[in-house]
């Protein structure tokens, strides 16, 4: 079978993509490496979103919450149950390893090989940690995932970063019983930091239960410290363990590997058509979050959900 489209990736894009396919009498496939929502799956347990639920929806199937914000458990269980409600042709815990256009596009994946017209890729860029090349970022006490608090009380917690992954580390250990130290690179917190987080996470540093380091640089980890400059001064801190909270970005390999070429910024933004979202590579689509490259701050689901919709459109009409 040769199908209209595949779409790689199935996280809440992903899943609109499929969706919109399925209202447009389209053959689809969703192949995703891990679980439903993989990267949803994969945030820390607690996590509140920044938007409200409405803001969330995919689908135009309504997502009921009580509380002002979802967490990450409401999420899973709406996205869950749109999956179900559409009855979504999708294969999990399937990794495609090679996507590549002859005639068709063929798409081999850890279990099969697939043959497509078209290709959207939705991957995001949770899957991928920003590595600070530093020696030791691969010891097993350094992290770059925050699942929960509680294996780190009575622990000696270094974090390091100033976005809200990094402060919702931070606050969630201090109050599970670790002693809590932050490594911030620049000379502030982000200026996206939860509006609610913000004074809670200064309030702590002021009153000294959560010690913080500004205008910092890491050096290197060691088996039981972490060596930093902050103000140019060399520095070492005993550490117990390390959240290296640094941000995440797409797999900028898999991209180029199916011929997708990076504009040569800072960004290293994918080329692609912003009408229409499809890339260099004639009939292969990027939708989601990782349209940004390196810029993971300006894609999320509430925004790029529109993509499913600008996607589609144009591909039904070239297929």
């Amino acid at each position: 079978m040769i199908y209209d489209v595949i779409i790689v990736g199935g996280g809440p894009i992903g899943l609109a993509c499929a969706i919109e396919a399925k209202k447009n009498n389209l053959s689809y496939l969703i192949l995703e490496k891990g679980t439903l929502t993989n990267s949803l799956y994969h945030y820390p347990l607690y996590m509140t979103f920044f938007s409200t639920a409405e803001r969330l929806e995919i689908g135009e199937i309504p997502f009921n919450c009580i509380a002002p914000k979802p967490g990450r458990q409401e999420a899973l269980e709406y996205y869950r149950n749109v999956t179900r409600f559409f009855d979504l042709n999708i294969h999990l815990h399937e990794e495609v390893v090679s996507l590549q256009k002859t005639e068709q596009f063929e798409v081999v994946t850890s279990k099969a090989r697939y043959e497509s017209k078209k290709v959207i890729i939705a991957t995001g860029f949770y899957d991928v940690p920003h590595r600070l090349n530093v020696p030791g970022e691969d010891l097993p006490h350094v992290h770059h995932y925050f699942k929960e608090a509680h294996p780190y009380i009575l622990q000696e917690v270094v974090v390091i970063g100033a976005n809200n992954s990094a402060v919702d580390a931070a606050l969630e250990c201090y109050r599970k019983g670790a002693n809590v130290t932050m490594l911030i690179r620049g000379i502030e917190f982000t200026s996206k930091l939860k509006y609610w987080v913000r004074p809670d996470i200064e309030n702590r540093i002021a009153e000294g239960s959560i010690k913080a380091y500004f205008n910092t640089e890491i050096e290197a980890f060691t088996p039981t410290h972490v060596k930093f400059t902050s103000n140019s001064i060399p520095q070492s801190i005993q550490a117990d363990s390390v959240l290296a909270m640094t941000g995440y970005e797409p797999n900028f390999q898999f991209l180029t590997s199916a011929g997708i070429t990076l504009q040569d910024d800072h960004y290293l933004t994918p080329t692609y058509n912003e009408e229409t979202l499809e890339t260099n590579v004639e009939g292969l689509y990027l939708a989601g979050v990782v349209c940004g490259g390196l810029q993971t701050n300006i894609w999320f689901i509430e925004n790029s959900r529109v993509h499913a919709q600008q996607i589609i459109s144009h591909l039904k009409e070239v297929i």
